[in-house]
């Protein structure tokens, strides 16, 4: 296997770098307005704020817009209560921290909102603002602690699918065309992409063998007009863009931007010192939190297809 050693460092830091220039997501949900613009006013500094007059547009904005990290919501709201809300958003964003504020004394409906792992916390009206701030950073910092014990078990399991489909691919001299999508997959699951494309190169040209894989309603732009192509067939060396502010080349960040990629990994296959082929690596809407292991990971992983690449051929 080739030992490609690109600077593991300098990456890890750029994509850092986009974890840290993103704001956690929060939703705010109250029928009354002036609530609502004090909540927003409150937190928008620190979060993305949506906001939502009532349980029916929140779920609405939940399913456009994804998981955020912290859901407030009045209790006492016309057709459908806070909790009630909150206790349907349960299922499909079970790590979101959910507050409610109320001035009343529903004790029953809170404590059996608690108690279910509904509520996270409830505030009582009117409310503390610095509490409140106060609640929501901690309510954060147990999100993102679940989020990332979440992510390490989702991306264990899904590195050991990676690691049994190569080891298949090599054993089956036949597969290569087949398992080219499947492993476009395994990668994509094993480091949280939205899209990933694995191609085959031929005297440093790009092949029409590929295999792809993509989350619904992303679409998969072609390789041949990538900016990152030329200079990751040139010099055999993995290429990132990160989209944070004075991203360079200009080049990059105007076909990236276009395109709404927010990071882009290439990098080359390669075995005995000849490129076989390209992995991309894209996400789009969520943040990248790519360990120097796991780029590391990527790497070697990149190899080994290599080798199955060359098996199969």
């Amino acid at each position: 296997m080739d030992k490609v050693n690109p600077n593991f460092d300098s990456i890890t830091r750029q994509f850092m770098s986009l974890e840290r220039s993103q704001k956690p997501k929060m939703l705010v949900v109250d029928d009354e307005p002036d609530n609502l613009d004090l909540l927003y006013r409150t937190f928008r500094r620190q979060f993305s704020v949506f906001r939502a007059e009532s349980g029916a547009q929140a779920l609405s904005i939940l399913a456009n817009q994804g998981e955020v990290a912290v859901i407030i919501s009045d209790q006492r709201m016309p057709e459908m209560k806070g909790t009630e809300f909150l206790s349907k958003t349960v299922p499909q964003f079970p790590d979101t921290m959910r507050i409610i504020l109320t001035g009343f004394t529903d004790v029953e409906d809170l404590v059996e909102a608690i108690n279910a792992g509904q509520v996270y916390r409830y505030i009582t009206k009117p409310w503390d603002p610095n509490e409140l701030k106060t609640v929501v950073e901690r309510a954060v910092q147990t999100y993102e602690l679940l989020k990332q014990r979440t992510e390490e078990l989702q991306r264990a399991h899904a590195q050991m699918a990676l690691m049994e489909t190569l080891v298949q691919m090599a054993q089956r001299s036949d597969s290569l065309e087949t398992s080219l999508p499947q492993i476009a997959q395994v990668f994509s699951d094993s480091f949280g992409t939205d899209a990933c494309i694995l191609q085959l190169v031929e005297g440093d040209r790009l092949m029409d063998l590929r295999g792809y894989y993509t989350k619904e309603a992303f679409s998969v732009n072609p390789l041949n007009s990538d900016p990152l192509l030329a200079d990751a067939i040139a010099n055999h060396q993995l290429q990132v863009w990160i989209n944070t502010p004075g991203a360079t080349p200009k080049v990059a960040t105007d076909y990236y931007q276009d395109i709404g990629i927010q990071a882009h990994l290439l990098i080359p296959i390669i075995h005995r010192s000849e490129l076989l082929g390209l992995l991309s690596l894209q996400w789009r809407e969520q943040a990248c939190k790519l360990s120097e292991d796991e780029l590391k990971l990527i790497h070697l992983s990149a190899q080994q297809v290599g080798l199955a690449i060359a098996t199969s051929r």
